[in-house]
């Protein structure tokens, strides 16, 4: 059961609004502690009132409290909750979620939340099927939020398929399974490298490269969830993970990603290098802005540190797992990266297939240990990759 447990139900604008004051009783009945927050347009669909009396708490719709004036905290909503589920959740708090957009209290105290966030959709069968909003999801997804995706049934517009919220015993059941979940890595210390490297030129030019960061945030997520503490050490980047058990530490070089990884590396458990680190940097930094000439700039690089075989090198019961992006003989090139870099796996991804890569919401990858087992995998979210490389990883570390 629930007993102890703090439950954020975030309702939206649906006629699926009505399910939730079922949803809301199971959860009291359950043992939770349960605080509504509601959009403007979700009390077209169910009072406050009706919610307010089934959780046994004022139902928040507002960052100020009309008749006293006291402020609806959102951090301290987001910190309070064991988990939050927004259920409904329409399309246009899906977008809003996606995009980081926040104009009212439900959006914020998503933004502001550290705790699994379970989103429950709600609408009809072709705006649910609709690119946009399958980009949204999956968008949602990659950011570590867990989806209860819409059911089949009949819908308020008339017409049958999916798009409905799920029922409510089915969500508490999500909510539960995911309590009762084993922590299979809890106690375990990871390390991780995620992100590009920046090679400053002068003060305002670099030599970077386009990773994102979207596929080591997701692998942060999923060792997370299954209780393990990550130390996250992250080139510049739009994609952090957050999570309560996940400390992120922020660089720009690859000489300042090393140097970090080198404090950590000692003392974990697992190490794994997703970082695109820059190859080379140059070997001098100008201290003000390289003017533009017309003849041609020579700049001398020199190689940067390859962070995996230097800690490879020196390891001793620490499992280490790198990463191969490859254009040509790639089964070759990552088993010699494997055998180099004293790996105990290696993930190889290709630009030759078409959504894998960098930037991209999707990989397909093939992971290889060090006894030759070769495993194939199809296209892919990086959040679904980041699940099957923890799943060997577990397997690995169980032998």
């Amino acid at each position: 059961m629930l007993e102890g447990k703090k439950v954020l139900v975030a309702v939206c604008g649906s006629i699926a609004a009505y399910k939730t004051a079922f949803f809301v009783r199971l959860l009291i009945k359950a043992g939770a502690e349960v605080q509504v927050i509601m959009t403007e347009s979700a009390k077209t669909f169910i009072t406050p009132l009706t919610l307010a009396t089934l959780s046994k708490k004022p139902v928040l719709s507002h960052f100020e409290r009309n008749e006293t004036g006291e402020w609806n905290n959102h951090v301290e909503l987001g910190l309070w909750a064991d988990i939050m589920v927004v259920a409904p959740a329409s399309a246009n708090t899906l977008t809003k979620f996606a995009t980081g957009a926040c104009d009212n209290l439900v959006t914020a105290v998503y933004l502001s939340a550290r705790c699994p966030v379970m989103v429950c959709p709600a609408m009809d069968l072709d705006m649910y099927q609709h690119p946009a909003t399958r980009k949204n999801l999956t968008c949602l997804t990659e950011y570590g939020n867990i989806l209860i995706d819409a059911e089949d049934g009949e819908l308020a517009s008339g017409l049958s398929g999916e798009g409905r919220m799920a029922e409510p015993e089915h969500i508490l059941q999500y909510i539960q399974n995911h309590f009762d979940k084993k922590q299979s890595l809890a106690g375990k210390r990871v390390l991780m490298t995620s992100g590009p490297t920046y090679e400053a030129i002068d003060p305002v030019r670099f030599i970077g490269n386009h990773s994102t960061g979207k596929m080591g945030r997701a692998i942060a997520m999923e060792l997370a969830s299954r209780g393990a503490e990550v130390q996250f050490i992250s080139g510049p980047t739009g994609h952090y993970p957050k999570h309560p058990h996940i400390q992120i530490t922020k660089v720009t070089s690859a000489d300042e990603m090393f140097a970090t990884a080198q404090g950590y590396f000692e003392n974990s458990d697992v190490a794994i290098f997703t970082a695109a680190v820059a190859d080379y940097k140059p070997r001098t930094i100008a201290t003000s802005k390289i003017k533009k000439k017309e003849n041609d700039l020579n700049i001398t690089l020199a190689p940067n540190p390859d962070i995996a075989k230097e800690l490879g090198a020196v390891k001793k019961d620490q499992f280490t797992i790198g990463f191969a992006l490859e254009t040509d003989e790639e089964e070759v090139n990552a088993m010699k990266k494997l055998e180099k870099k004293n790996l105990d796996m290696i993930v190889l991804n290709s630009l030759n297939h078409e959504g894998a890569g960098f930037a991209h919401d999707t990989n397909k990858v093939s992971i290889f240990d060090r006894y030759n087992n070769a495993s194939h995998f199809e296209l892919k979210s990086k959040a679904e990759v980041a699940k099957d490389l923890v799943d060997l990883l577990e397997k690995a570390l169980n032998e």
